[in-house]
């Protein structure tokens, strides 16, 4: 009896939740180990499905970085990161393509319907235009090859999906001006990209850490709030570092063309998509814009 009145109290402390969010897009990046163990994907899957059930039109954007990594060592490709960029050379682009969309997007969508759900797999080169990114200080002024950023988004294929109740899943490339040329987009870019352009409610990105922690060896430093405008003294201090820089400058973006939050979750948690959005105490780092 204890369990149930238990329960019960949990979805009352839900319901205003599912009320308030019901009909808004949620942009989910889905990516780390997370992705990578099939007991914590089903599980995190399972929650989206959930998410679909009660009236939330989620959207996913996946990675896949260690399997591509795994399939170039296969094929004796080397296999080179600068600044946390990999770089993309003709015949990594091939396999970067190949495993994104031939392995991971399919058992993404074949675990999200075999969870009740229903999902299309969609190739980014479909739904993103992008171009060769830029070097900068920030990578050394290297040349990544076909690394590329995302310009622009075919929203209206997305939201024509969301509209029959199922869940996009796209993989982080993109095709280039010229019809021709795909490129390696980091999925945290291409997510909040995703987020900024359809203005979704919130942007989520689930991955293998708790979130944005004070001291980055110590799980108990987590910062819960953040508030846009202190991001870069963030960056300056060093709390946010290394791959979470770009992550955060584009979460920033998305938040500025209306997003209302940015969420980070640590996805070895069970159930931790629906603890942060329906609960009162949430379990990451959220990042909003200070009220005005």
């Amino acid at each position: 009896m204890k369990t149930a009145i238990e329960k019960s109290a949990v979805l009352l402390e839900a319901m205003p939740y599912i009320q308030k969010f019901k009909g808004s897009t949620v942009v989910i990046k889905f990516g780390g180990s997370v992705l990578e163990n099939q007991e914590l994907s089903n599980q995190a899957l399972r929650d989206i499905v959930f998410l679909e059930l009660v009236g939330i039109k989620p959207v996913i954007v996946h990675g896949g970085g260690k399997e591509i990594s795994a399939e170039l060592e296969k094929l004796a490709i080397p296999v080179q990161f600068i600044k946390g960029q990999r770089y993309t050379c003709k015949k990594t682009i091939k396999v970067v393509d190949d495993v994104l969309h031939n392995v991971i997007n399919p058992r993404i969508v074949s675990t999200i319907e075999a969870n009740g759900g229903k999902a299309v797999r969609l190739s980014g080169k479909n739904i993103l235009t992008g171009h060769k990114f830029e070097s900068s200080e920030e990578t050394d002024f290297a040349d990544l090859g076909f690394v590329g950023e995302v310009h622009s988004v075919n929203s209206k294929e997305i939201k024509d999906i969301l509209k029959d109740n199922i869940i996009p899943v796209i993989t982080p490339l993109a095709l280039g001006e010229d019809g021709k040329t795909v490129y390696n987009i980091n999925a945290d870019i291409a997510a909040a990209k995703v987020a900024e352009t359809l203005q979704a409610n919130k942007l989520v990105f689930i991955s293998d850490v708790p979130g944005v922690l004070a001291d980055p060896k110590d799980e108990s430093t987590l910062i819960s709030t953040m508030y846009s405008n202190e991001t870069d003294s963030y960056i300056k201090n060093g709390t946010i570092s290394g791959g979470m820089i770009p992550k955060i400058k584009s979460a920033m973006k998305a938040l500025n063309a209306g997003t209302n939050k940015v969420h980070m979750i640590d996805g070895r948690l069970k159930h931790s998509i629906l603890l942060e959005i329906f609960t009162d105490s949430g379990i990451g780092t959220q990042i909003l814009n200070p009220a005005k």
